[in-house]
């Protein structure tokens, strides 16, 4: 039988392979060893599984789906209850989430390897051979927390609790027990208040891993399935990343209308152009050059406009970007390139013909603030007139940050979208938008 300090080194090594390698690599041990290994968690988790060393009051883990939270959520509360903790507190979205995912699910506390605790259903408790207790309490009623005292709690999926801030509050005065009492709190996380409190809070530690950190203990083929879908989406960065993704006040686009904006292009778009947003300086801290793709068609009576695609660019030259439009302009039979001339006057036209001596070019110059010139647009978008035909990450973060206070940078994809739409619907509407 291997010793414990020998299998803890064979752990070591098995975290730094790779799924495949590690499936390999466990099948050449005993029984023994192989469930020796599986109780020792801390060496083979991944690093956000772990709660970070120093003073801290509230460990939280934001992961995405699958990421591991609930196995690392649990394996916190076993060591809990081996570091003599003796009252916990089991919050979950509701008492079915605590009973069916926190302590009876695969990676739940009744699973764990080791000795396990008792659990008693009719008082809704676990409790362990040394006389530790965990009880199970539901985020829809807050008030079942007031009066229990504790020296642990788990909380899970703090961002679907149905009351978060309340039942906050409510387990933080009854987390009063012991020397150190402290509160994990693993989530997917969404822009909600209690969650962002947590975050802000200086006594808070926080881990973040996204679904592809746990991909050797998934199902095969769940990461490439999961991902061929969801890449890119607001949804899929929230639910695979674990990002946390906000609107910030004042921006002129929100992510869910984008989100509901989207629609495979229509057979017939005229006509389609390529905007340009040249960047004024070269090089890899340079603005990028915004280069976008829109087209548009008929409904009905209303004209509408339909984002194609995003090419922008950073740290090319004139040539460079200007051949990058170029095939693009081919690409989706652009019948004009419209290029803002602010930044380089006849020279954006020179090496645009260069680049696309068939296709015709039509400056365009800025004597309104970027802003001004966004807000039709945007009034467009609510209007229901300018739509998507796939997610387009980056310039969607442009324009969902866009406007609000402390927004930083150039919003260079953003501009090439604005002068795209701008040709298309609001042509001879703007008397400072000027064409040269």
């Amino acid at each position: 039988m291997t010793k414990p300090s020998a299998q803890r080194s064979l752990a070591a090594s098995l975290a730094a392979l790779r799924p495949l390698a590690q499936q390999n690599f466990v099948a050449t041990l005993t029984p023994t060893e192989a469930q020796t290994l599986a109780a020792d968690f801390a060496s083979w988790a991944h690093p956000a599984q772990l709660p970070p060393s120093g003073p801290w009051r509230i460990w939280c883990f934001l992961g995405g789906r699958g990421a591991g939270k609930t196995r690392a959520g649990a394996e916190w509360v076993r060591r809990q209850v081996e570091g003599g903790k003796r009252r916990i507190a089991l919050i979950g979205p509701t008492l079915h989430d605590v009973r069916e995912v926190m302590i009876a699910g695969p990676s739940g506390l009744l699973n764990l390897p080791g000795v396990r605790p008792r659990f008693e259903t009719s008082r809704r408790r676990l409790v362990w051979p040394n006389g530790a207790v965990a009880h199970a309490f539901s985020a829809e009623d807050p008030a079942s927390l007031r009066g229990p005292q504790f020296d642990a709690a788990w909380g899970d999926e703090l961002s679907y609790w149905a009351h978060p801030e309340e039942t906050m509050e409510t387990l933080e005065l009854g987390l009063r027990l012991g020397v150190d009492p402290k509160l994990c709190l693993t989530a997917t996380p969404k822009p909600i208040r209690a969650l962002k409190q947590v975050l802000a809070r200086t006594d808070a530690a926080i881990t973040r891993a996204g679904t592809h950190s746990n991909a050797a203990n998934l199902a095969p083929g769940f990461i490439a399935a999961v991902e061929a879908r969801f890449r890119g989406s607001v949804y899929g960065r929230q639910e695979l990343d674990g990002e946390l993704i906000e609107d910030p006040e004042g921006a002129l686009w929100s992510r869910a209308a984008l989100e509901e904006a989207r629609m495979a292009p229509p057979g017939a778009l005229d006509p389609i152009v390529v905007a340009v947003d040249p960047p004024a300086s070269k090089g890899p801290q340079a603005d990028a050059c915004g280069i976008v793709a829109a087209g548009a068609f008929a409904e009905g009576a209303l004209r509408k406009a339909i984002v194609l695609a995003d090419a922008s660019v950073r740290g090319l030259g004139p040539h460079e970007w200007a051949q990058r439009a170029a095939s693009l302009a081919a690409q989706v039979g652009a019948a004009r390139i419209v290029a803002e001339a602010n930044n380089g006057g006849e020279m954006v036209r020179s090496v645009l013909q260069i680049a696309a001596p068939g296709i015709p070019v039509k400056l365009v110059r800025a004597r309104l603030g970027k802003r001004a010139r966004a807000e039709p647009v945007a009034a467009l978008y609510a209007q229901g007139r300018c739509l998507h035909a796939a997610r387009f990450p980056a310039l969607e973060d442009e324009m969902c940050a866009f406007g609000a206070p402390g927004f930083m940078g150039s919003p260079d994809r953003l501009d090439a979208l604005v002068w795209a739409i701008t040709d298309l619907l609001l042509a001879g509407q703007e008397p400072r938008l000027r064409a040269l």
